[in-house]
C-alpha cells in the first residue's frame, strides 16, 4: 500500500509492560502522533485549528494488534487520511517494525471536527485536504 505520511519512532523502556512488551494502550499515542504529523505534512494545524474553537476529535477506534514491540524497537508508522462520509474522516494506519518490516498493528481511526458548541462541522482545512 501507498501511504501518504511516515513517520519513525523507538520504543522507549517505560512504554513496556511487565511482559516487556510495549502495552497495548501505548499505541494510541504513536498513531495519534502520527496522525498530528500527516496533517501538519499537508499544512494544518491541530493547535491551531483549537485556537479557532475547531476541534478534531476521534468518534471510534479500531485496532488489530499483530505483533508486539519490545524496548529499543524501531518502526514506523505509516498513515493515510481519507474522507468516510459528509462530516467524517478516517485515518488508515499501519505500523511496521523497522528491522523485518513485521506488521504490528493496523488501526482504522474515525473522526470528525466540532465547533466550540459541540456541534458537528466541516473545517475548511479538512475539506481542502479531501479535495485534492
Amino acid at each position: 500500500m501507498e501511504y501518504s505520511h511516515r513517520l519513525k519512532f523507538k520504543v522507549r523502556d517505560y512504554e513496556c509492560d511487565m511482559q516487556g512488551v510495549v502495552n497495548n494502550g501505548i499505541y494510541q499515542h504513536y498513531l495519534e502522533h502520527a496522525r498530528h504529523g500527516l496533517l501538519l505534512s499537508k499544512g494544518i494545524s491541530f493547535a491551531e485549528l483549537t485556537e479557532r474553537g475547531i476541534h478534531l476529535v476521534v468518534v471510534r477506534a479500531e485496532l488489530d494488534y499483530r505483533q508486539s514491540l519490545k524496548s529499543n524497537d524501531e518502526f514506523v508508522v505509516c498513515s493515510n487520511v481519507e474522507q468516510f462520509s459528509r462530516l467524517r474522516f478516517v485515518f488508515l494506519q499501519d505500523i511496521f517494525r523497522t528491522a523485518d518490516q513485521n506488521l504490528i498493528l493496523q488501526a482504522k481511526i474515525i473522526g470528525t471536527s466540532i465547533n466550540s458548541h459541540g456541534r458537528p462541522c466541516v473545517a475548511k482545512e479538512l475539506a481542502q485536504l479531501f479535495s485534492d
